[in-house]
């Protein structure tokens, strides 16, 4: 199998090792000359590319399968929509006619529900943020493309990510007892990396998948609640949290549709186990 990766980064990157370990050929688009020697010690082979420059594009390599997981970097001029749309629509228009299959990560802040709703696949997408609304033009970008070229695309929105080096979470508060911002009823969706990383092999490697999956753990749980648990495994003081609201409580993440498709076991289907392997990590 070859892979193409766009966006090598927090997801990007273990997908590409676990990849390379099962002997497929990987060639990452990083920005940085820094980064290929990471790649390159990881078995990654990379081209050296903007998604916002055409020109370096062209070097992108035929593949099976193209990830594309582009986070946005804040210490960048170009904006976030230039980024997630603009840069999209510029790989897609390359990549066409050679790669048949593509796997888009988007994110669940498509959704604009907010008092405490169940979403899922079938569910009515009215973003409240600047970012859902960015994430749902790049969303259809990818469907107006498929259906365009016949390829094989999945989008695969996804909830909060946390795993090693990256917990939602504010240590920092914590210790000096600050008050977290936030509503602390309103729900938290997440996700633990690991299990991400095992989404995306199924979806690469099945005969067939849907155009649209949404992940999580599926075990949402309120602010108080996950700070709580952070607290206790940090061994620190208890959250201080400002006072509860009856409106903006968020959505439910329900991500049965993946689970039953593929056969998915979240090797961490709750907060608290998926926050004690990631400090221990």
């Amino acid at each position: 199998m070859r892979a193409l990766i766009i966006g090598c980064g927090y997801v990007g990157l273990p997908v590409a090792k676990r990849w390379c370990e099962d002997s497929w050929k990987v060639t990452a688009l990083t920005r940085s000359e820094t980064h290929r020697k990471e790649f390159r010690d990881a078995g990654i082979e990379s081209v050296v590319g903007n998604v916002l420059d055409c020109d370096s594009l062209r070097a992108l390599p035929e593949a099976d399968v193209c990830l594309y997981s582009v986070g946005y970097d804040r210490s960048a001029s170009d904006s976030k929509r230039d980024v997630y749309v603009q840069g999209l629509k510029n790989v897609l228009d390359e990549i066409s006619g050679r790669v048949p299959r593509f796997v888009y990560i988007s994110s669940t802040s498509v959704y604009g529900q907010h008092e405490g709703q169940i979403v899922d696949e079938q569910s009515p997408c009215d973003p409240e943020t600047e970012g859902g609304r960015i994430c749902l033009a790049a969303e259809e970008l990818v469907r107006n493309w498929s259906e365009q070229t016949s390829h094989s695309a999945t989008v695969l929105r996804l909830a909060g990510i946390y795993g090693p080096g990256r917990l939602i979470g504010r240590r920092a508060q914590l210790e000096s007892q600050q008050t977290l911002p936030g509503n602390p009823h309103s729900w938290l969706n997440l996700v633990h990396r690991t299990d991400i990383v095992e989404a995306i092999h199924k979806i690469a490697t099945a005969e067939s998948a849907r155009n649209l999956y949404v992940l999580s753990d599926g075990t949402p749980l309120r602010r108080i609640d996950f700070y709580s648990e952070l607290a206790r495994q940090l061994g620190t003081h208890a959250p201080v949290m400002g006072p509860p609201q009856e409106t903006q409580l968020g959505k439910r993440v329900d991500p049965s549709r993946i689970i039953e498709d593929f056969n998915l076991t979240l090797q961490y289907p709750n907060a608290q186990s998926g926050l004690a392997a990631s400090l221990e990590s």
